[in-house]
């Protein structure tokens, strides 16, 4: 398998769920992942899988790995280079709208929102802020900053009932350009 990036929801810098990056990665190489490298105090990690390693079982394997190393419920969503690759190209605020990209997040979700979950998000409109849903992941550009703005990860999972955790568009593309690296 090609390198993937773990995503984790939950982790915090300081406080409540705190993990240091170096014990996450060693958490990682323990796991037998040797080129384990972190990427800042969020919960990023890009490492080279296993053949036969699915997305879903990585995912699986690390959360309770946490588990029982740190004692902490964190999920954890997984992308390959490939997918973070197409996530990068999937973006319609950059730089389709010639947008800011210190405006714009993306939504890592743990599954694909369904016809439903999707439906639940018809009526939102909050100018001048958008966002996007493509596959397991929204984009979001607010041009006014996030501070005062709904469309945010809370607000996601309590309307569309999924989980997932945000990163901005210079995490996502650093971690992508980590994921691309032989």
């Amino acid at each position: 398998m090609d390198k993937v990036v773990v995503f984790l929801r939950g982790v915090n810098m300081a406080g409540h769920n705190k993990i240091k990056m170096a014990d996450l990665q060693r958490l990682f190489v323990k796991l037998g992942y040797k080129d384990a490298t972190t990427y800042i105090q969020s919960g990023n990690v890009v490492f080279t899988a296993g053949t036969g390693e699915s997305p879903e079982a990585l995912e699986d394997k690390i959360s309770n790995a946490i588990k029982m190393e740190f004692s902490l419920d964190i999920v954890s969503m997984v992308r390959t280079a490939s997918e973070m690759e197409a996530i990068i190209k999937s973006n319609p605020y950059i730089p389709g709208q010639n947008a800011d990209p210190s405006k714009v997040a993306t939504l890592i979700l743990k599954h694909r929102p369904g016809n439903e979950q999707v439906a639940r998000m018809d009526d939102v409109n909050y100018p001048p802020d958008k966002f996007f849903i493509s596959g397991k992941e929204i984009f979001i550009y607010c041009p006014d900053g996030f501070g005062k703005t709904k469309l945010y990860t809370n607000f996601f999972e309590n309307r569309m009932k999924v989980s997932g955790t945000a990163r901005n568009w210079n995490s996502i593309t650093i971690l992508a350009q980590m994921a691309k690296k032989e």
